[in-house]
């Protein structure tokens, strides 16, 4: 669904994506994973459109979208959330939802009946009516969510969307994640907690200063030493290694 290949992007003289590649598969989630300043979300700013690369080509769906504009990328079903959550404070949770929803919906009644749709399957349903600002965190991110998924993307582009939760609300939220992806959403993720990771995805590519150094199966990035090096260290690797499958720790 995803190929992105040779892909550099750099401002001025700070290259902060360097010659990454990677392909994403139909109807899977995989994660991109790396340290703090890797160029993690750089990439998925050009994979949505926000920038352009300085080179390299980005390819969705079999066709080269490298120079589209995000709303373009959008409208062929590329969505994203922001790894540092805004919404729109002044607005209700439905009317945040909706303004995704007006991509596909362009009349108000229909927006708003799909809103409630995607707030159903985050488990919003309650929370419809109330402003946006009194949404507690994991409130607030699942609304980040919900209004990505409102604009019904084939891909959906996942930035720390765990970030920021205590591990009731990570584990509440991994189901809800796949059943997304069952209802035929593809999904990247960017990551840090990384036992949510290999719990969620079947395939994982590894960036650091702004090159891919892995990718592979969970249990391949797990033991892999170059990732183990510039990113796990050998006691998250090793409790990674060791953990039998079930629910993450934050």
């Amino acid at each position: 669904m995803l190929s992105v290949t040779s892909v550099t992007k750099r401002f001025g003289g700070l290259v902060a994506v360097d010659n990454a590649s990677l392909e994403v598969a139909p109807g899977s989630i995989t994660g991109l994973i790396g340290p703090n300043g890797a160029g993690k979300t750089t990439l998925f700013t050009l994979i949505a459109g926000f920038e352009q690369p300085s080179s390299g080509a980005i390819r969705f769906d079999g066709a080269d979208v490298t120079g589209l504009a995000a709303h373009k990328r959008a409208e062929r079903g590329i969505a994203r959330t922001f790894q540092i959550v805004q919404p729109f404070a002044g607005l209700s949770v439905v009317e945040n939802i909706a303004v995704g929803a007006h991509l596909r919906h362009r009349g108000r009644s229909d927006a708003h009946a799909k809103a409630r749709a995607v707030a159903d399957l985050l488990g919003l349903t309650a929370m419809l009516d109330q402003p946006a600002s009194d949404l507690t965190v994991a409130g607030r991110k699942r609304l980040e969510l919900a209004r990505a998924l409102a604009t019904e993307p084939q891909l959906l582009l996942l930035d720390e969307v765990l970030a920021g939760l205590n591990p009731s609300e990570i584990r509440d939220m991994l189901p809800v994640i796949r059943q997304i992806r069952d209802q035929g959403v593809t999904i990247l993720m960017v990551e840090h907690v990384m036992q949510a990771v290999m719990s969620l995805c079947e395939h994982i590519h590894v960036l650091a200063q702004g090159k891919m150094i892995a990718q592979g199966k969970p249990a391949e990035i797990a033991a892999h030493p170059a990732v183990i090096e510039a990113y796990l260290g050998h006691g998250a690797a090793k409790r990674l290694q060791a953990a039998p499958e079930g629910a993450p720790h934050a």
